[in-house]
């Protein structure tokens, strides 16, 4: 999954030419460690969608942009632009349920 950082944010995020998915998370975060397995295994069902991993505490100045106040949060990204986010842990079939539909709004 692909590691984001201030440098490659815009590329892979803002300018990405399908969706993405974000996930916020921290090394001390154990809910973050819970909904990580369930988020790989979903980058590898949902490949017309990028996932990416973004530490909090590497970047505090993105976190802070895009006002994550909790975490794990996932942040949908289309077009540039956020259209949804997702806080805490949810299972496989519900966190692929409400991306699906969020995405086909």
């Amino acid at each position: 999954m692909l590691e984001l950082n201030q440098d490659n944010f815009e590329k892979e995020v803002l300018k990405s030419d399908k969706p993405v998915i974000i996930d916020f998370w921290a090394e001390w975060c154990q809910p973050c460690h819970l909904l990580s397995p369930v988020v790989e295994e979903l980058s590898k069902e949902l490949t017309n969608i990028k996932f990416a991993k973004l530490d909090v505490d590497s970047n505090q100045r993105l976190a802070t942009k895009y006002e994550v106040m909790g975490i794990p949060t996932l942040i949908i990204f289309k077009d540039g632009q956020e259209l949804d986010r997702l806080v805490g842990y949810q299972n496989k079939v519900v966190l692929k349920n409400s991306i699906l539909s969020i995405l086909n709004k």
